[in-house]
């Protein structure tokens, strides 16, 4: 598979988003799904989220992409060469997560923008960018991704307490909603979802029978150092490999992997909630 073409990137810049189909095959996203339904630890290291419809979103996130298969789809040079055309340069893994949501009990996410988060981790530009791998088909009917069309260009909105989330500003969210096209991102495993931190998406509970899972790897541009410590890394050089190394890697999992990936706890994932929560809250006060 190649990387984004230009046609791709001009979506991107111009939408916000760019889907990019069958980006990884049925062998790899077959191998992910394996590694992931069979990894303990992935599972131990899960935390929920409510999303204040009577829901909870359930995640696991590290910050180091490691060695094993979820470590080979975020450091593959497909993926990492098209996250620096995107970019405009060089890139760093800023961490990844897998979306875990499970039949009839899978949480929302309120509407948000990744960078009304970021931004308080000491980005100073919102030259950041994530790529979502659908592990299971994404459908209206599980909750799959909802975007709005070129909300990337209205800049960073200011982010409000929604359940144990830090939403977009309602009002705001509201007006966009009048102006731009909503797009939900119905995807099949493999299928690729690269998407600009300030855009602006959502996503509904899964109230259907099947579960939706995602791997989110997520990228900060080298030159957009952040200026302080944070609970996501600063700038280190990011070691591509092959894109033949999801097939090679297998199904090895994180618990067999001596590799530090600097998992993100429940009680530190509390932390960061609450952090982002009073920072927004602090935000809408002044």
């Amino acid at each position: 598979m190649a990387t984004l073409d230009p046609g791709q990137i001009a979506a991107f810049h111009r939408d916000g988003f760019t889907i990019a189909r069958r980006f990884f095959d049925t062998e790899e996203v077959d191998l992910l799904r394996r590694a992931a339904l069979a990894d303990r630890e992935l599972d131990k290291r899960a935390f929920g989220r409510a999303d204040g419809e009577g829901g909870t979103v359930r995640l696991s996130v590290w910050n180091q992409p490691g060695d094993n298969i979820y470590g080979m789809f975020a450091r593959c040079r497909r993926v990492v060469d098209s996250m620096e055309k995107l970019l405009g340069g060089e890139v760093y893994h800023y961490h990844s997560k897998m979306i875990l949501k499970d039949p009839r009990v899978g949480g929302a996410w309120a509407w948000h923008q990744d960078y009304g988060y970021w931004y308080y981790n000491g980005a100073l530009f919102p030259q950041m960018a994530s790529m979502s791998v659908a592990v299971d088909a994404a459908t209206r009917e599980n909750g799959c991704m909802q975007v709005l069309t070129g909300s990337q260009a209205m800049g960073r909105v200011d982010h409000v307490r929604t359940g144990e989330q830090a939403g977009a500003d309602q009002e705001r969210v509201a007006e966009a909603c009048q102006r731009l096209p909503l797009v939900y991102c119905e995807m099949e495993p493999g299928d690729a979802l690269f998407f600009h931190c300030n855009l602006l998406h959502r996503s509904d509970q899964n109230g259907s029978k099947d579960p939706r899972w995602s791997l989110i790897c997520c990228y900060n541009a080298a030159a957009n150092d952040p200026y302080k410590e944070s609970h996501h890394p600063r700038y280190e050089p990011l070691a591509k490999v092959e894109d033949g190394a999801v097939k090679e890697m297998g199904i090895k999992c994180f618990g067999e992997d001596p590799t530090d990936v600097a998992w993100i706890n429940p009680q530190t994932a509390a932390q960061n909630r609450d952090a982002d929560l009073q920072a927004a809250e602090k935000a809408q006060e002044d």
